[in-house]
């Protein structure tokens, strides 16, 4: 078994929790990430907002996936 292959079994039940969170608090999440952007767009006076976007899409994508694993990895 590799590295990564160990790295990957340790990190399984991790996921299954971090799918449970996100179900449970994914609005919140949302407007976390919303948040934040708005603060590090502000604070760069624009200057990378089509950056942030891209990032906060793809943040947002991430989440997506993962609310929508249960525990076992597969879809729910």
């Amino acid at each position: 078994m590799g590295l990564f292959d160990d790295l990957k079994a340790k990190l399984e039940p991790v996921k299954g929790k971090v799918g449970d969170l996100v179900q449970q608090h994914g609005a919140r999440i949302e407007q976390g990430i919303d948040k934040a952007a708005q603060a590090v767009d502000a604070r760069t006076d624009g200057k990378y907002t089509s950056q942030i976007r891209t990032g906060t899409g793809k943040a947002k994508q991430a989440l997506d996936r993962l609310g929508e694993q249960d525990g076992r990895g597969g879809r729910a």
